[in-house]
């Protein structure tokens, strides 16, 4: 389980990012690295990253490789409807539907927004612009 005790704060240009580590799994905060862009909406990277047809095929990918339990079926819905105006997905829904592993999302402190941590090595440079970074 992923505790606030578990965690660390890595630098990235300035950003503080949160670290969490559940077993031997480095888990790190979308919605940390989310604040560089907006400070006041956090959600907007996520909600425009996650339903992306690229995202899902990379997470399902992911998840095929690592995952004994991913629910396959459901993942190929997710992956037909990518890419059409009225597909939506949060975080919340692609974990519970495939039984994902590899994104975590946690309720905030007094249930408002979730922070996001994504598997350490999910992290990749097709997945996210790290110029963004830079100052």
């Amino acid at each position: 389980m992923l505790t606030m005790a578990n965690s660390k704060t890595i630098i990235v240009k300035g950003l503080e990012i949160t670290v969490l580590q559940n077993q031997q799994t480095d888990f790190i905060s979308l919605t940390d690295i989310d604040r560089f862009k907006d400070l006041e909406r956090t959600e907007t990277f996520i909600q425009n990253w996650l339903p992306n047809r690229n995202t899902i095929e990379l997470l399902g990918f992911w998840e095929q490789l690592y995952n004994p339990d991913f629910k396959h079926i459901e993942f190929d819905v997710f992956r037909k409807q990518a890419g059409l105006n009225s597909f939506t997905l949060n975080p919340k829904k692609w974990i519970e539907s495939t039984n994902a592993i590899g994104l975590i999302s946690k309720s905030g402190r007094y249930g408002g927004t979730s922070p996001l941590t994504i598997d350490n090595s999910l992290i990749d440079s097709r997945l996210f612009d790290f110029s963004l970074f830079t100052y």
